[in-house]
């Protein structure tokens, strides 16, 4: 292999995972550029049919069975040395190639900690040192770094139009060349960030994220700039896994509006399913981060249901209160149709108003059903995810969750707690099947609010939520306003509360507006006055203690 050729560049490839890596190769290969490979790497390049140098070849003979081979002074030489005379001649004389593109992925270390029973000696070893050290090398030295599979295609795509007589020469400066940098660097960190938080044992924490989408700005008009980060996570219900059919670009606003409504809807799955072994058509609305509608339909597959159901769902939402709902944004789990449409923009709307909305989330959406939604100046988001068809137990969000405070941030697990009706300690009469049914669904809801909160349900509807209140008589109390005003009869509801009753007080005024079952926390002193109350009154009362099940969100 010719060292330093005018003509020639040479690219260092050393990955751990070799899907579509002999193909990368080979397409180089055509472009006139030399390979230098690892161990591996190489062996597995050379089966291919792609002619290649093993690095071993150019460092010497490999010491500590091949651990440090890529970990050597000719191979960092290749990748730091400027282009200068001086430095070139020098690489000359030593017979070490000047590398112009570096190739790497990283040893799976986070894989290897989440292994069940993962002794120590494995993820150690599992912990990439030669790989972080060639990208940043690679980094530094202005080269074509590639760290992310997704890339390779980009990269000979940019390449093959630089490819004029052989002329490859580029401006280390060039956006392309730095964009593959920045995120070469992001990956180095979040990679290193997970080895401490291992070795740390929780003692060091951190995130890296990628911009995944620019909001105008922030919580209000004066905050820029704002902007929506992914984490590369995967997860299929991840934001970054939205896709924006049609409408403005999402809002901070937006953004924060569809996670909660993530919360709301997989919570509801989830507890409908752990309960009553399936998942029907589920539809949340909320405004302001809270719901303010919600409703699910006949217990069986959402797939399964009736025709006209998904109307019924969306009906159910709207008036749960109608009034808040005007400007909020809606989710749900099955399609939006021309059918499902009409309803979101009309129904409980009088004189040819139609209801706007400023985000509606959903598996698909029909042309029809998007024109019919349309707002003056597209103000209406459209946002699909095929995944929302497959919410269940299986699809809540399980990863630690991170909030800013000053100086620093808190994390703590995700709510990944799920209600088994069955484990609560019951006093008074059994609720029947359909009150359990809500009791499960107003957790879901209430437990998705910010607290403190009490929720009202009833028939597989939300008649009222509680929001935000500092004590448990406000909860209930607001809580019933709100359901009267939208025109509920609340005779007959069941009811939850995010925590424990301090008083009887509050069991009073919810009992006292015709709840018939409620579900909260057990842990108070007055526990005791509460489940008395409840049997006088012929109310159904449900317990989980307040350490297991506390349902407290959003402080």
């Amino acid at each position: 292999m010719e060292a330093n050729n005018a003509n020639k560049r040479t690219a260092l490839i050393s990955v751990y995972h070799k899907e579509g890596i002999a193909e990368f190769a080979a397409a180089l290969r055509e472009l006139g550029w030399n390979i230098l490979a690892s161990g591996g790497t190489a062996q597995h390049l050379k089966e291919a049919g792609i002619e290649v140098r093993d690095a071993a070849e150019l460092v010497g003979e490999p010491i500590l069975g091949h651990r440090v081979v890529t970990l050597s002074r000719e191979v960092h030489a290749g990748l730091l040395a400027k282009r200068t005379p001086e430095h070139l001649a020098e690489l000359e004389q030593h017979h070490i190639p000047f590398i112009d593109l570096v190739c790497v992925d990283m040893y799976p270390l986070e894989e290897e900690i989440k292994k069940p029973g993962s002794a120590r000696e494995a993820i150690i070893e599992m912990t990439d040192i030669g790989g972080p050290t060639m990208l940043r090398a690679g980094v530094k030295g202005g080269r074509i770094v590639v760290c992310d599979p997704l890339d390779r295609g980009r990269v000979l795509e940019w390449l093959r139009g630089r490819n004029d007589d052989h002329d490859y020469n580029y401006d280390d400066n060039d956006d392309f060349i730095r964009g593959l940098a920045a995120k070469a660097e992001a990956a180095v960190a979040k990679y290193v960030l997970t080895s401490a938080g291992y070795l740390g044992e929780g003692k060091y924490a951190g995130m890296a994220g990628a911009r995944a989408a620019e909001c105008l700005y922030g919580e209000n008009g004066w905050q820029t700039p704002a902007a929506l980060y992914s984490t590369g996570t995967g997860d299929s219900l991840a934001l970054d896994a939205f896709t924006l059919i049609e409408g403005t670009p999402l809002s901070y606003n937006n953004w924060v509006d569809i996670d909660r409504l993530l919360q709301t809807l997989t919570h509801i799955a989830a507890g409908l399913e752990a309960n009553f072994q399936s998942v029907p058509k589920i539809a949340v609305a909320v405004k302001h981060g809270n719901p303010c509608g919600a409703a699910f339909g006949e217990m069986k597959p959402a797939s399964a249901g009736r025709s006209g159901e998904a109307r019924k769902v969306l009906e159910q939402v709207i008036a749960g209160d109608p009034l808040a709902i005007m400007g909020g944004a809606v989710m749900t789990n099955f399609p939006i149709g021309a059918e499902e449409a009409e309803t979101l923009a009309s129904f409980k709307m009088h004189g040819g108003v139609r209801r706007l909305l400023d985000a509606v989330a959903a598996p698909s959406f029909t042309p029809e059903a998007i024109e019919l939604l349309r707002r003056k100046k597209d103000k209406c988001r459209f946002v699909a995810n095929e995944a929302l068809l497959r919410v269940g137990k299986a699809m809540l969000d399980a990863s630690p969750r991170f909030r800013y405070v000053r100086g620093g941030f808190l994390q703590q697990p995700n709510y990944t707690f799920v209600l088994d009706l069955k484990k609560a300690v019951r006093y008074g009469p059994e609720a029947s099947p359909e009150l359990q049914r809500d009791l499960v669904f107003a957790w879901a809801v209430g437990s998705t609010s910010n607290s403190n909160t009490i929720a009202l349900a009833k028939g597989g509807m939300l008649l009222g939520d509680g929001v935000g209140q500092q004590d448990r008589v406000g909860a209930a109390e607001l809580v019933l306003h709100r359901a009267k005003r939208s025109g509920h009869d609340t005779a007959g509801a069941a009811a939850y509360s995010d925590s424990f009753f301090p008083f009887p007080d509050a069991p009073q005024v919810l009992i006292d507006g015709g709840i018939r079952a409620i579900l909260s926390t057990s842990g108070s002193v007055r526990d005791e006055d509460t489940i008395k109350l409840c049997e006088a009154k012929g109310t159904s009362l449900y317990l989980v203690p307040d350490k297991e099940g506390r349902g407290f969100f959003g402080h």
